[in-house]
């Protein structure tokens, strides 16, 4: 792809607008005086941000939504027989998926701070957006999630420093300008691209490899250390829970279900005292990741301990909707079995009386892929719900349904109705009337399945109230 393409551009046509990693783009080229336009299907909060900044959005996505754009930008869930997409290759104006033109725009930042992984991205690139937002550095950043602090999913900065989501779905990090590469842990995902584990270790390796001044990677997972093995030129940070790692935590206190206190330890010795008000050690181990990071980038152990402890959890990273009748409703973007299994045992030491899983499998690959691993996570919970498969990007070439992995899990009950509402309808009911005082309810996915959640939620309170 031509590095220059966005010489000269006037009229940038966003496809997808509203998408959480399309809007921080829109933001950052809309501060530099592009001119957009762009369409989506779905009213939602983001595409009234879009519009509040002056873009003209398009609902519903039709050919004629292109006209007068000279460079065109959809995201990798558009499929190839969407009439906009069509239409925009029909064009002969350039074309670029949203990962091709986030690379372009790190190459316009001198300082890129890349946050890779398996799981963990989107919390740790949050993490150190709160923490040098808060020191007044003016930042950009591309977040897959909302940060509560600046009321969306990025911002368009002026300094040359960049906090960016790097994703590996078919090696999209690799179309990136990289400064500090953060690699958080490496995992099986997104298999029908990759195939296998070493080829996904190959893909990290290569995007370690990018970083021009420091690789800081999880000295505690295996598969990061092999994505790491022949990396030179550049520094090599470690962090982790162990003590052998260059940064790792100590003198950890849990002081209520959301809030655990610690000290941050380099090389040996304490760095600063903090604290992490969302639970599970994970996030311990993440607010670790997002200190070297940020020190790296200048900020101060006082700086860091204060961004860190402000930080109550990005968007849909077990986010807590609400209570009603002792009854408590999160939500959580988990949609891998590795990231279930740590939600759900975060969820289970919590103290709740039972633990309720109300998932939405994503992508049919995947679920047909990591089944077993699927089956073993959900397991975690005393009480699992699953809705039908979302397909995303994916058609159902195989043929797997919800049923399929409820028969691997004792006593779960799924809904599969063609209709998506009434097969959330179905799932948020069948919650609402069996949840008990003292339960917590977790919806778990990447799709939409929070609209169970608010829906369990005003069902609860219709019933209680």
């Amino acid at each position: 792809m031509d590095k220059q393409i966005l010489n000269g551009k006037r009229h940038i046509h966003f496809i997808g607008i509203g998408g959480s990693g399309m809007y921080p783009l829109a933001q950052i080229l809309h501060s530099q005086g592009f001119y957009l336009t762009g369409s989506d299907n779905n009213e939602t909060e983001t595409l009234k941000a879009v519009r509040d900044m002056g873009i003209e959005v398009f609902l519903g996505q039709k050919a004629e939504n292109i006209s007068g754009a000279d460079l065109i930008v959809h995201t990798a869930a558009i499929l190839s027989d969407n009439p906009e997409l069509i239409a925009a290759k029909a064009s002969g104006v350039p074309v670029l998926e949203r990962s091709e033109l986030l690379g372009m725009i790190t190459e316009l930042h001198d300082n890129t701070i890349c946050v890779s992984g398996t799981h963990g991205k989107t919390t740790v690139t949050s993490m150190i957006t709160q923490i040098m937002v808060m020191q007044d550095m003016d930042i950009s950043a591309v977040i897959g999630g909302k940060l509560p602090l600046i009321h969306g999913s990025g911002i368009a900065g002026k300094s040359g420093t960049m906090v960016c989501e790097a994703c590996e779905f078919q090696d999209h990090f690799l179309n990136l300008s990289v400064s500090t590469a953060v690699v958080l842990n490496v995992d099986e995902d997104h298999l029908d691209y990759f195939k296998d584990l070493d080829n996904i270790i190959r893909s990290f390796h290569k995007f370690c490899e990018n970083a021009v001044n420091a690789v800081i990677i999880n000295g505690d997972d295996e598969n990061s250390m092999k994505a790491a093995e022949g990396i030179s030129g550049k520094k090599i940070i470690t962090f982790g829970r162990s003590e052998k790692n260059n940064w790792y935590p100590e003198n950890i206190l849990r002081t209520g279900k959301m809030r655990t206190e610690f000290t941050i330890m380099h090389d040996g010795k304490p760095f600063c005292k903090t604290a992490v008000n969302i639970p599970g050690e994970h996030n311990i181990v993440n607010a670790v990741a997002a200190a070297a990071a940020s020190y790296e980038a200048g900020v101060s152990p006082d700086g860091i301990s204060a961004g860190l402890e402000a930080f109550h959890g990005a968007g849909r990273r077990f986010e807590k909707y609400g209570e009603v009748s002792g009854i408590t409703v999160v939500d959580d973007y988990a949609h891998h079995p590795a990231e279930i299994s740590a939600t759900l045992k975060t969820a289970a030491s919590l103290g709740f009386k039972r633990v309720w899983a109300v998932h939405q499998p994503f992508t049919f690959s995947r679920t047909e892929l990591l089944l077993d691993d699927f089956a073993k996570a959900l397991s975690i919970a005393d009480k699992v719900v699953l809705t039908a498969i979302m397909g995303g990007r994916e058609k159902n070439i195989s043929g797997i349904h919800t049923k399929a992995l409820a028969d691997k899990i004792p006593d779960s009950i799924y809904f599969d109705e063609e209709e998506h509402d009434a097969n959330f309808e179905l799932a948020a009911r069948y919650a609402a009337e069996h949840a008990e005082e003292g339960d917590l309810i977790i919806t778990l996915g990447c799709g939409d399945v929070n609209k169970v959640s608010r829906r369990i939620l005003k069902l609860l309170e219709e019933k209680f109230n």
